[in-house]
């Protein structure tokens, strides 16, 4: 693993598809880092965007106009929405790519997706490496978390200045083969959800006690020095001083399928996961019911993710 602190790195010029909250934050983060980066989307006004940002942001409004931006070997990373606009993005990308071109899908998609994209990738000789990314917005913008797996590891010693770059200190791992790095971020989401939950039961305990209590300042004191410290900790106190009681957003709790994957995964290899499972089973009854836990729930993912929250209107 390269040190953040080791200087030096081995700058390159690469291709990011998707420029939304996530992508548009890795561009920016790897401009600062000293790469250069081809930045294409399908929304002009995010390419504009993109473009504003600096002079070694290349805004490009095809595919073929990116791939022809590149030096080969060309390294294009794939952060759209998972499942068919990932999917489709890849196979076209296969079509125009040449063998040695490296592909990294970022997204947050399912590695038996990938394990099925690397068999085309494979036999077109193109490198394909699948990075599961953590951190949210904040991460993606000034140091993310990167679970990165992929066959070939020569071509990973090409990508490993990159993700030391733009991660926090010791914040990525090369996991080995491909279809790993989602695997593992899988898992990591799975937790994610209990975790939330956890967090949102304990609050939901206060809303219905005795007393009144302010969330912020409990927030607040449980993140300095209590055994539940934790971003997620810190994210409940900045929702909680926009609105005291997140009386604003209904308590949906929406996701973006890794928890349930993670069940089946549990449930395929025998493994008991109460917890993740139970809080799985717990979004599937707040889109049903308004609950505080819901509300809390809500509030964390909107926090680091930039999840959209359903009014409580």
């Amino acid at each position: 693993m390269i040190s953040k602190k080791q200087k030096g790195y081995n700058t390159m010029k690469f291709a990011m598809i998707g420029l939304g909250k996530m992508g548009l934050n890795l561009v920016e983060n790897a401009v600062d880092n000293g790469h250069e980066v081809v930045a294409f989307d399908l929304t002009p006004e995010l390419v504009s965007k993109a473009s504003q940002y600096s002079d070694k942001v290349t805004g490009v409004t095809t595919m073929d106009e990116m791939l022809a931006e590149l030096p080969s070997p060309k390294i294009v990373w794939v952060m759209v929405p998972a499942g068919v606009p990932t999917n489709s993005t890849i196979d076209a990308l296969i079509e125009k790519m040449e063998a040695g071109d490296i592909i990294i899908d970022g997204g947050n998609s399912n590695y038996k997706d990938n394990l099925e994209q690397n068999k085309r990738t494979t036999e077109a000789g193109i490198k394909f490496f699948d990075a599961g990314t953590s951190g949210g917005m904040n991460g993606a913008r000034n140091g993310g978390n990167f679970m990165i797996g992929g066959d070939d590891a020569y071509a990973w010693k090409t990508l490993e200045p990159l993700f030391a770059s733009i991660s926090e200190e010791d914040g990525y791992l090369y996991t080995g083969r491909l279809g790993s790095g989602h695997y593992l971020k899988m898992v990591h989401n799975g937790i994610e959800y209990g975790m939330m939950q956890s967090i949102a039961e304990g609050f939901e305990i206060l809303e219905a006690s005795p007393f009144d209590y302010d969330y912020e300042k409990v927030s607040k004191l449980w993140n300095h020095g209590s055994v539940i410290r934790s971003w997620l900790m810190e994210l409940a106190e900045e929702q909680f001083a926009k609105d005291p009681k997140l009386t604003a957003i209904a308590g949906r709790m929406h996701s973006s399928g890794e928890g349930k994957w993670t069940v089946e995964e549990a449930l395929d290899l025998d493994v008991p996961a109460p917890v993740i499972t139970m809080s799985l089973m717990m979004r599937y009854r707040s889109l049903q019911d308004d609950t505080f836990t819901g509300k809390v729930v809500s509030a964390l993912r909107n926090g680091f993710g930039g999840h959209a929250m359903d009014s409580s209107h």
